[in-house]
């Protein structure tokens, strides 16, 4: 079994949509974790704010035949049916394992993971001390480096009747419905 950490993200019908995911990913995935979930606006999109989570879990699927399998489950929730600015739902491989290098056109680890708040923060949050492939750091230090400009805030939000994001973090951020840019 190889540990795999993917990240999601939804614009429309945000929590019906992550929710619909965790739900596949749990029969996907053996010991699924999830982070913490963060409202952000969106990056290099047109559309409204994302709600968006990393998840780890455990597979004996190939990178192909994950990667295969989270199309699926983006296809499921509207991916290929939506307008424009409209995204049901994107899962991304993070990292497999420690491997390193291009798979049938996919890059690991994901180059976007050191420049996107959204996915460091939760990557963070949920494995602190794993250690980035390339670069030898873990998580934590490569947050607490990182000087991201992305307005990026802690939701609550449930998932099977309990909390992904806990109170404390919560309390910690101060909630407002529009950041300031």
């Amino acid at each position: 079994m190889t540990p795999v950490w993917l990240s999601l993200g939804s614009n429309v019908q945000r929590e019906q949509h992550l929710g619909a995911a965790l739900e596949a990913l749990s029969g996907l995935l053996k010991g699924l974790h999830c982070s913490a979930v963060f409202e952000s606006h969106a990056v290099n999109y047109r559309g409204a704010n994302f709600y968006n989570l990393v998840v780890s879990g455990h597979t004996a699927l190939s990178v192909q035949a994950l990667d295969r399998q989270l199309k699926q489950i983006e296809s499921d929730n509207g991916r290929e049916q939506a307008g424009r600015g409209c995204l049901p739902l994107d899962i991304d491989i993070l990292l497999y394992g420690d491997q390193v290098g291009c798979f049938e056109g996919l890059v690991l680890p994901r180059p976007g993971i050191l420049n996107s708040a959204f996915v460091l923060w939760p990557m963070a949050l949920l494995a602190p001390g794993l250690r980035h492939p390339l670069l030898g750091q873990n998580f934590a230090e490569l947050w607490q480096a990182a000087r991201l400009q992305q307005p990026l805030w802690p939701v609550a939000f449930q998932w099977r009747g309990q909390p992904l994001t806990s109170p404390q973090l919560l309390a910690s951020y101060p909630l407002r419905a529009c950041p300031d840019d």
